[in-house]
């Protein structure tokens, strides 16, 4: 088996990596393609430059690319206007650049990074898959066990096995955060020689634009928290088809699906219908539509009044989820991989908040008004009037135990301990907690609200020390455990963290990822679930404990908890889709 000779990528020389002494390997040319006439081309001691320009930010001299989906310019240096946009290593814009170009500019020598173990032994399990003829791979890994160094080796291993070129990387949000992680890391644990495109889920169009205009087609696709296409009915979908490959069988690149939350129900698996199909001998067409394929496959799932629904049966339910993981586990190779985190699975509990009488009073006018808010949406069957009720309510409840969360918040600080505060709305929560603590002479880090705060900036504040509490809205993708390698070489603070959710989540993926941004790589960090004490909060809050286990299956059986939601807030007209995240 090759694996054994690719034990040498433990090693982090700087052979593979492409950097100005180093040759990079030669490029095939593109396929020519009829947007090819309306490309830029480069003169004589010329090149062309695709630049990262903000929207609304002069660039003076640069030109706006349709095709491309970029600014351009040509020429032979970057004039000093232009500079600040000039795309990093690995960057979508720097991708595009290079295919634009006889070579590739020459890439900094980056600080080395040594794989574990665990990494290595995954990155053979996925190349043995891939030399086998499989199609997409599950790697799901607890948070913080390491896919991103695993997905990096897997690809330099497939590399080994075939031509790979071009390699795709998708990631989740904020982008300040995600694409720097990752450049780093593929800069760290050596690029192979290849070249590596990393955007996020919200960029996913421009690079489906650039294929259309380019005829470039990715040879590997890295799937970052992959359960963000788990609805076919997105413009999201649209493109990870495009890039993808997942209607197509030539020239169909290797897909790496990386999450650690698949999904909440098989339903929700769309992404990995072409193993599917190739572990079955089924033409692909057969799996386009996933569920009345399972369905056909003996999966208990049914058209209901608001499209497919999965079964609330326990027995059937685990009899799909084994049928599920054989598919995957049991074949020959793997398809999928899953390691527990070796320091244990997070601790989390709930935290009831006492009402005092008056938040009492506001709370059951503001549950009383939802109610009635509701009967008149279910009578009307006025969909959009009922979720704006429920969202309504949700942030006048959050906003009543906002004080609360500041007074555990304090006291978790006096204890010295940093404390991540995860949120879901931005002024009934977000702002109140972070300007009560900041009035209390408690430093603030912020990662919520568009262009509201350099979010890197915000993370490493946080991370060394400098801010005692993080607020923050995304649900995956950053880190704030203790101890934690930093970009510059120093390591986050050591003091122990804690994570409080100020308002119960509806979608167990959420929840389990939002554990992870604390307790992962090494570092344990108990969680609380804050909720209004003999309220419909305290149910929620249950449900959501209780769910949060079953997330880190392959399939991850979730669906009841949403179903069990919408029957305690009394909206059980409501589709399953109203309350999952997007």
């Amino acid at each position: 088996m090759p694996g054994r000779r690719r034990r040498t990528s433990r090693s982090t020389t700087s052979t593979t990596t492409r950097t100005g002494s180093a040759a990079p390997r030669k490029r095939a040319p593109a396929k020519p393609s009829k947007a090819n006439a309306e490309l830029p081309c480069a003169g004589p001691g010329e090149r062309v430059w695709v630049l990262a320009v903000p929207f609304r930010a002069p660039a003076p001299g640069a030109v706006w690319h349709a095709g491309l989906q970029a600014h351009v310019w040509v020429g032979g240096e970057l004039p000093a206007a232009l500079v600040p946009y000039d795309p990093p290593p690995y960057s979508f814009e720097r991708f595009v650049e290079d295919e634009l170009n006889e070579s590739p500019r020459p890439l900094p020598e980056a600080r080395p990074l040594t794989p574990r173990d665990q990494q290595c032994d995954g990155a053979d399990v996925v190349a043995a898959h891939a030399a086998a003829g499989g199609r997409v791979f599950l790697l799901g890994d607890d948070p913080g066990v390491g896919k991103t160094g695993t997905a990096i080796l897997a690809v330099k291993a497939i590399a080994e096995q075939r031509d790979v070129r071009r390699v795709l990387v998708v990631a989740d949000r904020p982008a300040a955060i995600t694409i720097p992680h990752w450049s780093r890391s593929i800069a760290g644990f050596g690029d192979g020689g290849l070249r590596w495109c990393v955007t996020t889920w919200d960029r996913l169009g421009k690079v489906a634009a650039v294929q259309r205009a380019t005829a470039a087609r990715f040879d590997v696709v890295v799937a970052d928290e992959a359960h963000m296409v788990r609805h076919t009915t997105t413009q999201r979908w649209k493109h990870w088809k495009a890039v993808s490959g997942a209607a197509r069988v030539k020239d169909a690149p290797y897909v790496l699906a990386c999450t650690a939350t698949p999904a909440h129900t098989p339903l929700e698996l769309p992404y990995l219908a072409p193993q599917f199909a190739a572990q079955h001998g089924d033409p692909l067409k057969d799996w386009a539509d996933l569920p009345a394929r399972l369905a056909a496959r003996g999966f208990h799932v049914e058209r209901g009044r608001y499209g497919w629904q999965w079964t609330e049966d326990a027995d059937e339910r685990r009899a799909d989820l084994a049928t599920l993981q054989g598919w995957l586990a049991e074949a020959e190779p793997p398809a999928t991989l899953h390691r527990p985190a070796p320091w244990g699975a997070v601790s989390v509990g709930g935290a009831p908040v006492a009402l005092t009488p008056t938040e009492r009073a506001s709370y059951e006018a503001e549950w009383s008004e939802f109610r009635a808010e509701m009967q008149l949406a279910r009578r009307g069957r006025q969909t959009a009037r009922g979720r704006a009720a429920l969202l309504r309510f949700r942030q006048k409840a959050g906003l009543i135990r906002v004080q609360a969360t500041v007074d555990w918040v304090r006291a978790q600080v006096e204890a010295e301990r940093q404390v991540a505060v995860s949120v879901e709305f931005v002024e009934t929560a977000a702002d109140p907690i972070r300007e009560a603590l900041l009035a209390a002479g408690i430093e603030v880090a912020g990662i919520y609200g568009r262009d509201r705060f350099d979010v890197e900036a915000e993370r490493l504040r946080f991370q060394r020390g400098e801010a005692q509490v993080c607020v923050f809205t995304v649900t995956a993708s950053i880190s704030l455990h203790a101890g934690e390698l930093l970009p510059d070489g120093s390591h986050a603070s050591e003091l122990p963290r804690v994570g409080l959710f100020h308002q119960p989540r509806f979608s167990g993926i959420q929840a389990r990822q939002v554990t992870g941004r604390t307790h992962r790589d090494g570092k344990t960090s108990p969680w609380l679930v804050a909720f209004a004490e003999d309220t419909v909060e305290e149910q929620v809050a249950r449900v959501m404990v209780e769910r949060l286990a079953v997330t880190g299956s392959t399939a991850g059986a979730d669906t009841s908890a949403l179903q069990e939601i919408a029957e305690l807030l009394e909206a059980d007209w409501l589709p399953a889709t109203a309350l999952a995240d997007s």
